[in-house]
């Protein structure tokens, strides 16, 4: 089924089931329908039609996934923008993007161009549903932590593919339910918490503000099959004081994405909360996912899972050999691949060449076949011309009991070159101290992988995916001599 005809076709088979909810709204199948139709007579009202793109400039809520559908139905092509972002920030990605509308509150933001309350009002006659699977569907930014955000072109043929295989890899059911938890200006936001359980026959709760004291309330509340999040999501949940014994029952499974997931950390919140957490991996770039840990099948921390049925994934070394094992770099092909940056053709060709998607993170495979996540080739530290992975330094200090979150970064140095800096935020309520953490590291790392300093800090920045900043921790590391 075509994603531009979904709200239609979910209205005529069940018109009377559950959609797509939020705080303030809860929407059947029919009135899921209608609100997108109206919001597409008001878009076609203001110009919009086949090839167009929309901003949309909204926190999560059923409006934007409505602007999603609406613009969908008139071939048009979204582009979410992080709402806080600044005014400099948001008007660089409309203006790359070359959107012909912005869809908001027009009383939040002076870039606004088409009121979100206005999407309700529309009426009229609209054009037949536009259902080419070549069209492109999403503009997805990215984060720009190396220069300003490229715009990363997915079609509905990329957005089909992709759902299809979420839905067969999770084993989602017309009786699934998601709690959407992540931005909707991210592709994972949208893809496995929206579009795959619509396709399913499901439906989806948008949530407010993530608050960890608060989540497992909303959780007893919605009852959700399954949700979506990044680590560092889990690890507050994990952190939640002893006596916090929420009501987990409705849950199958959770997703973890966006970041690799430290083995303790997945075993410390399978264990507290009795859910399985299916780690997987994959880019924008790539739709969202490529690897997954399976539903029905071993699931191995510590890994990222098996490829995606209808993708390869593979390992290639410098000179674009492919390898067996590796380590080398992960590289991606099938029908999810972008068509490449918006107005980048150099970005384009330098990151998809001879067909394979260049991910620029160093991965093996285990012997069973599972993918196993070295670290992104940027991220290496080169320590007295030794390569050191921060990765691994990572997953020692999380062996740690007391370590909550880490992060290892490369910080300058006049002799060797570079050495390994570690951040740490410690459980509540610890009194681990550096030295006990050096100490612990030199007991399972080589001499020079152990960091020369461990920074304790009550909390690691992190971006608006929720993905640790380590930009941010890169440019406040000083020389160490």
């Amino acid at each position: 089924m075509h994603i531009a005809v979904l709200p239609e076709a979910r209205a005529r088979t069940a018109p009377a089931a559950p959609c797509l909810a939020d705080d303030a709204t809860s929407l059947d199948n029919a009135a899921f329908a209608a609100r997108v139709e109206a919001a597409a007579a008001t878009l076609h009202g203001a110009g919009v039609g086949r090839g167009d793109v929309v901003a949309v400039v909204l926190p999560n809520r059923v409006e934007l996934v409505v602007t999603l559908f609406a613009a969908w139905r008139l071939g048009a092509v979204v582009t979410p923008v992080n709402p806080g972002l600044t005014a400099d920030e948001a008007g660089f990605q409309i203006a790359d993007a070359g959107a012909l509308v912005v869809v908001g509150d027009r009383g939040s933001s002076e870039l606004v161009t088409l009121d979100v309350a206005d999407l309700r009002a529309g009426a009229g006659p609209i054009p037949e549903p536009v259902a080419d699977p070549e069209l492109l569907a999403l503009l997805i930014y990215t984060s720009g932590t190396t220069g300003r955000p490229k715009g990363v072109m997915l079609t509905h043929a990329n957005l089909l593919a992709m759902v299809e295989m979420i839905v067969a890899a999770i084993g989602l059911a017309a009786d699934d339910h998601s709690l959407l938890v992540l931005p909707l200006f991210h592709v994972n936001g949208i893809v496995v918490s929206v579009l795959s359980p619509l396709v399913a026959g499901g439906r989806a709760t948008i949530a407010g503000r993530f608050s960890a004291t608060g989540f497992f309330d909303v959780v007893e509340r919605v009852r959700p099959t399954y949700f979506s999040a990044v680590p560092a999501i889990y690890a507050m949940l994990a952190a939640l004081p002893a006596d916090v014994v929420p009501d987990t029952g409705s849950l199958r499974r959770v997703i973890c994405g966006a970041a690799p997931m430290p083995a303790e950390l997945i075993h410390r919140f399978e264990e507290r909360y009795g859910v399985p957490v299916l780690e997987g991996y994959g880019l924008s770039e790539g739709t969202c996912a490529s690897t997954l840990n399976p539903a029905a099948g071993p699931r191995r921390p510590g890994t990222v899972g098996l490829p995606l049925p209808g993708q390869r994934v593979a390992l290639m070394g410098p000179d674009g050999t492919l390898l067996d094992e590796g380590p080398g770099e992960v590289v991606v092909s099938g029908p999810n691949v972008m068509r490449g940056y918006l107005n980048r053709p150099e970005a384009t060709a330098e990151t998809i060449r001879d067909g394979w998607l260049h991910t620029g993170d160093v991965g093996r495979f285990d012997a069973d076949g599972y993918l196993v996540l070295v670290d992104r080739i940027k991220d290496m530290i080169i320590r007295g011309g030794e390569n050191l992975y921060p990765k691994e330094i990572e997953n020692a200090l999380h062996a740690h009991p007391a370590v909550l979150e880490a992060a290892v970064v490369a910080a300058p140095d006049p002799v060797l070159g570079e050495v390994p800096v570690a951040h740490v935020a410690l459980y509540p309520g610890s009194d681990t101290t550096e030295q006990q953490l050096l100490d612990h590291c030199a007991g399972r790392l080589a001499r020079m992988k152990v960091p020369t300093r461990v920074l304790l800090v009550d909390a690691l920045p992190k971006n608006p995916v929720g993905k640790i900043d380590k930009p941010t921790l890169r440019r406040s590391a000083l020389p160490t001599r």
